[in-house]
């Protein structure tokens, strides 16, 4: 993968990037393989819903981890589905997404700096 075009330390600002807890995993109604994932971002974002192309996780496993997101995105159709938020992840050695997470338990909504 190559490096992107140097941005200015602005641009990184303007991203609000929050942590959160995936609180509920469905399947999705959209057409590629993907779930509806709900997540808690804390009392000041509350809940928001995104798409997300995790489906080489059982659900239970995803339920609960907590994440980052790029919460500032507005509202998005993807297929049938509406995603309020970008789940932040790197792609494995398959190129399957995993998702970003944290090692200690931290407040909901806590902002990436």
């Amino acid at each position: 993968m190559t490096i992107k075009e140097q941005a200015d330390f602005s641009s990184f600002l303007a991203l609000d990037i929050r942590l959160g807890r995936i609180i509920k995993v469905e399947d999705s109604e959209a057409t590629k393989p993907t779930y509806r994932i709900i997540a808690d971002f804390g009392s000041d974002i509350g809940t928001r819903v995104t798409v997300a192309a995790y489906t080489h996780y059982p659900k239970e496993k995803l339920e609960g981890l907590l994440i980052l997101g790029l919460v500032n995105v507005g509202t998005m159709k993807m297929g049938p589905e509406k995603s309020e938020f970008l789940c932040i992840g790197v792609p494995n050695e398959n190129g399957e997404a995993v998702p970003l997470t944290s090692l200690d338990d931290v407040p909901l909504g806590g902002a990436v700096y």
